[in-house]
């Protein structure tokens, strides 16, 4: 309970510092998505040294199903302490992973006042998935969308080649 709290403490001054670093320089409308990249760097680092640790022991994996299916179950509690909610697929390299509550948002308000500001405390875990599918040998692309506070959708695009 204490690793959940301090974790998502230093998750919001993460996202916190990132962005009065570039508010101080005075261009703010351009380094927002610098802000977000940034982020979004430090989560795929992390992803990357994080699914290595939790895969050294597992199987190889059959498909982009299976790998997508351990990113849900296995790396998504060791992450945030509980299980993607639900997991759809297209068949063509497109996934959408939903948690109706996402642990990094439910210190905002569920307020509609705190909705443009959500995306920004996204960015991160983007990245961590991200880096830990880049790891695990696919390429892909990870954005996040804020439906009803708490609850997000995580878009996973596998880049072919």
């Amino acid at each position: 309970m204490a690793d959940d709290v301090l974790f998502e403490f230093l998750h919001m001054e993460m996202v916190s510092h990132i962005y009065k670093e570039q508010a101080s320089r005075g261009e703010m409308d351009k380094d927002r998505a610098t802000c977000v990249s940034a982020l979004e760097g430090m989560g795929f680092r992390v992803g990357q040294g994080l699914i290595e640790r939790f895969t050294k022991d597992s199987p190889s994996f059959k498909d982009d199903l299976d790998i997508m299916k351990f990113i849900c179950k296995d790396f998504w509690i060791n992450v945030f302490r509980k299980q993607i909610d639900n997991l759809r697929t297209n068949h063509q390299g497109t996934y959408v992973l939903q948690d109706n509550k996402f642990s990094l948002l439910t210190q905002l308000s569920s307020g509609k006042q705190y909705l443009e500001e959500a995306p920004k405390y996204l960015a991160y875990s983007c990245g961590l998935v991200r880096g830990a599918l880049s790891n695990l040998g696919m390429d892909c692309v990870v954005t996040a969308e804020v439906s009803p506070m708490p609850s997000c959708k995580f878009q996973v695009v596998i880049q072919k080649i």
